[in-house]
């Protein structure tokens, strides 16, 4: 396959670029809220500063009124067209928890859950048990369900609700459907092969499903595990092959840590606080020409439908520019991956305002940086994986096209 046109003229030294990525930004009116957005309530003085120096637009993650999920709306960030990249969710969880993910594996994004009598999931997140909790079934489950018939089952705990499981054995390939409803009020399916492959990664899947509800029976409110996103691992050219970029990433959960690394960046830090993500950055600063920050706790805000929240996040991240301006970076893009708007609760098709501010982007002189200025701005609507080649473009590392 030829190599995207920006690839080929990408240069090897210009300015620092900073992407700084928080999750599920973009977000509708809100009519208890006077029409406003999350990001228009909350009070940003610093992105305040920087938005009329700053050019705006939106991007669409995939294409028009396409929901995508987070790897895709992270690939399209940096650069790959997600409708032709596809990777499952599974793998990028076990990379971001630090597994080693082999050939041959099946990964998935798994998580704690809470089912009735009836076996119907009454809530998805088991009421989002403390990280704590989490850890404890985890290993519950370790000593229930070490193997399944010979695949060995391997679990790390991750954050609040979720943990990944990988399953290591002979004879395990893709295609398999979740064993997850997606909603509350059905029951757990079973995994189904789509193609003949993922047979018996179906079959050990199911297994594994029964054995934890088995293992789980006496807890609250964590009492069954649902399972989605099998998946093995494909090889991506890295950011220092496509763009001449050494790129480090900073993310606290698992799988936006695992998309970075499939992209080809190193991981730097994790963090537990936006304060704690800019001061990895700044420790870094010298060793790196692109760092890529992401910002959980909106996108937690949209799915639980908290306006508040959502917004009081957005502020947070504001009080903390100071000290990610002070490091001067050449480049800042500030956007999300996808809008997770509080009236729907969950991800959307909605465009993510976008702004990037840089000596050279042409300012659009908008007073503040939210959806409604973000429509108006000079960049226009256009798609994610494009970002890239603007970022680098204000960075002065892309080389003139043609004669």
């Amino acid at each position: 396959m030829d190599r995207p046109l920006v690839e080929t003229l990408a240069l090897k030294e210009g300015a620092r670029i900073v992407l700084l990525v928080l999750d599920g930004l973009g977000d509708l009116p809100h009519p208890q809220h006077g029409g406003l957005t999350p990001l228009e309530e909350a009070v940003t003085p610093n992105l305040d500063r920087l938005a009329p120096r700053s050019a705006m637009g939106r991007i669409l993650p995939v294409a028009p009124g396409v929901t995508p999920g987070s790897g895709p709306g992270h690939l399209a960030l940096f650069g790959f067209d997600p409708a032709a990249t596809e990777v499952g969710r599974g793998v990028l969880e076990a990379l971001g928890a630090g597994m080693t993910v082999q050939p041959g594996d099946v990964a998935a994004r798994a998580n704690f859950c809470t089912v009735d009598g009836t076996g119907t999931v009454t809530d998805r997140r088991a009421g989002r048990i403390p990280s704590e909790t989490c850890a404890r079934l985890v290993e519950k489950l370790r000593g229930a369900v070490p193997r399944v018939e010979d695949v060995e089952v391997v679990l790390q705990a991750g954050r609040g609700h979720r943990f990944v499981a990988l399953f290591r054995g002979p004879g395990l390939g893709e295609g398999v459907s979740d064993a997850d409803p997606h909603r509350e009020g059905l029951p757990i399916p079973a995994a189904v092969a789509e193609a003949a492959q993922g047979m018996k990664t179906a079959r050990v899947v199911n297994a594994f499903v029964q054995g934890a509800r088995g293992a789980l029976a006496g807890e609250a409110p964590a009492n069954a595990v649902l399972v989605r996103g099998l998946s093995a691992r494909p090889r991506f050219p890295s950011f220092q092959e496509r763009f001449h970029l050494r790129a480090g990433a900073v993310a606290p959960y698992p799988m936006y840590r695992g998309v970075a690394q499939l992209a080809g960046m190193e991981v730097i830090g994790t963090g537990e606080s936006v304060a704690d993500e800019f001061g990895t950055v700044a420790a870094h600063w010298d060793r790196f020409d692109f760092f890529f920050v992401h910002f959980k706790p909106t996108d937690m805000a949209g799915e639980d439908g908290d306006f508040d929240a959502k917004a009081r996040a957005i502020e947070e991240v504001d009080r903390a520019l100071p000290a990610l301006l002070d490091l001067g970076p050449g480049v800042l893009c500030v956007t999300g991956d996808h809008s997770t708007p509080v009236p729907i609760r969950g991800h959307s098709w909605h465009p993510v305002p976008v702004m990037i501010h840089a000596p050279h982007c042409g300012a659009d002189g908008l007073q503040r940086f939210h959806e409604r200025y973000a429509r108006a701005g000079s960049l226009g609507t256009f798609e994610s994986r494009h970002l890239m080649s603007l970022l680098l473009a204000n960075a002065g590392r892309l080389d003139k096209f043609g004669a």
